[in-house]
């Protein structure tokens, strides 16, 4: 007689949304509240189909470049940041601005100016053509060049070897993107680091909770988007971290029955850019399969909030309202009101 399967699911945390995708979220839907005209949205606020056709629905219209949105109207950009020249050309138009960049995109920037100003050759290390790293780029055209992959390094040319930095897009995997700044430091031994970390303190965190669960899981899922660079690399640490497969889902509509063949645990995290109403709905679905048991696996807190944009803060100051983020959707499972992109 076959002993019953215990079946359970790890819940890690911290997951979901980040102080800065929280920022740039609320940031649209106080706007869309606020004012009494379409806003204009470039891009995807955040890199998730759900928040996007939930504040699409709401009557944000989402734009691919500010040249579709008519003179003079308002256009918000979005959380991964935009490059000089998408300012200029906003401005060209008359637009009113509104920038939910995260503040810790915004941080990476600064970098990027500051050094092209001393003249250095700026490694970038990013997915070329991802928003966040042609924004960066776009700071310091003429002084940065993108690093992709590590295949990359051999082949990278620099005016001068003793003048060279790295900077890098702050969604990517920890472990990787230090592979490769070890590879370029064996080249350029005289590179120069950021004056702080670059990849942001949520991506660092759900990589670690993802390679706490993972050795102990069977099946680890990542809830996310295939755009989102940082739910891309969850899925990818969870294998690499020992997980028995790793699958990355929109939604519980994208679960195959194949996958919980033989798998008695499962490992359950989110994108920063994902509501935690999408992580419930996973929950409830994989108790309905007998993964009742669910046990919260935590490795960090998070407390970090960021205040609304500026011009937004102006706006509504001016009406006496506050600038409250707390909303329905916020996340509730680690005491936390933070969240970013």
């Amino acid at each position: 007689m076959m002993a019953n399967v215990t079946k359970r699911v790890l819940l890690a945390e911290p997951r979901g949304y980040c102080a800065g995708v929280d920022r740039a979220v609320v940031a649209v839907e106080r706007a869309l509240d606020h004012y009494d005209e379409t806003v204009y949205v470039r891009h995807e606020i955040v890199h998730n189909k759900y928040v996007v056709e939930t504040l699409r629905k709401k009557g944000a219209v989402f734009v691919k470049e500010v040249d579709e949105v008519p003179e003079g109207a308002l256009v918000i950009f979005s959380a991964h940041g935009v490059s000089p020249k998408v300012r200029e050309m906003a401005e060209e138009r008359g637009l009113r601005t509104i920038d939910a960049t995260c503040p810790l995109v915004t941080k990476v920037h600064r970098e990027a100016v500051r050094f092209a100003k001393d003249d250095y050759d700026i490694l970038l290390v990013g997915h070329r053509g991802h928003e966040e790293v042609q924004g960066t780029a776009g700071e310091a055209p003429d002084h940065v060049q993108v690093v992709d992959s590590i295949d990359e390094v051999d082949s990278i040319e620099v005016r001068d070897p003793e003048k060279v930095v790295w900077l890098s897009q702050t969604t990517l995997s920890v472990d990787e993107a230090m592979e490769t700044v070890d590879r370029l430091r064996t080249r350029f031994p005289l590179l120069v680091s950021p004056p702080s970390d670059d990849i942001c303190y949520a991506t660092q965190n759900r990589q670690v909770a993802v390679k706490k669960i993972a050795p102990e899981s069977d099946l680890v899922l990542v809830v996310g988007s295939a755009n989102s660079s940082n739910s891309v690399r969850l899925m990818e640490v969870a294998k690499e971290a020992g997980a028995g497969d790793s699958q990355r889902i929109d939604s519980v509509a994208e679960l195959k029955d194949e996958w919980f063949e033989g798998v008695e645990t499962v490992g359950v995290t989110s994108g920063a850019s994902v509501p935690e109403l999408l992580v419930e709905e996973l929950l409830a679905d994989l108790a309905k399969r007998g993964y009742a048991d669910v046990e919260a696996v935590r490795t960090a807190s998070e407390d970090l909030m960021f205040s609304l944009p500026r011009e937004l803060r102006q706006d509504l100051k001016k009406k006496g309202q506050d600038d409250t983020r707390q909303r329905p959707s916020a996340r509730k499972n680690d005491g936390c009101n933070d969240g970013l992109a």
